[in-house]
């Protein structure tokens, strides 16, 4: 009968695994074949917006990350889409007016990059 090990060197087996040099090499791949695809998504809907695909390391992980740091920070908003909403503005003379920002059907670039579900996220609770 085999025996299954907890850990390998005081290190767990999913630690042991995760920085294995081939499973690291294999998620470098990976994240940039996923970026390469999401930015390709995004130039295709990109009029004259900032938002773009940036591609972090961590420790054991690699990120893809859709990034508007440098645009209107809507990131959020491109992905995943939003609602119709009335907000109220003010001018440089102090003067406030209601300001309509119009619906907007979500680009879902990281979900569609990755072959992941299209799920539009609920309202999410800030504490």
């Amino acid at each position: 009968m085999a025996k299954v090990y907890r850990s390998i060197g005081g290190r767990s087996i999913e630690k042991v695994i995760a920085v294995n040099d081939g499973v690291q090499a294999e998620l470098t791949v990976r994240a940039f074949e996923i970026g390469v695809r999401a930015e390709e998504i995004l130039l295709r809907h990109r009029a004259d917006g900032h938002a773009e695909i940036d591609i972090e390391a961590g420790d054991n992980n690699r990120y893809v990350i859709l990034s508007d740091d440098r645009g209107q920070k809507a990131a959020l908003s491109i992905e995943y889409g939003r609602k119709a909403s009335v907000v109220v503005r003010e001018d440089k003379y102090g003067k406030k007016y209601l300001d309509v920002i119009p619906e907007m059907d979500g680009l879902y670039v990281l979900a569609t990059a990755s072959n992941l579900p299209k799920k539009r996220k609920g309202k999410v609770k800030l504490d």
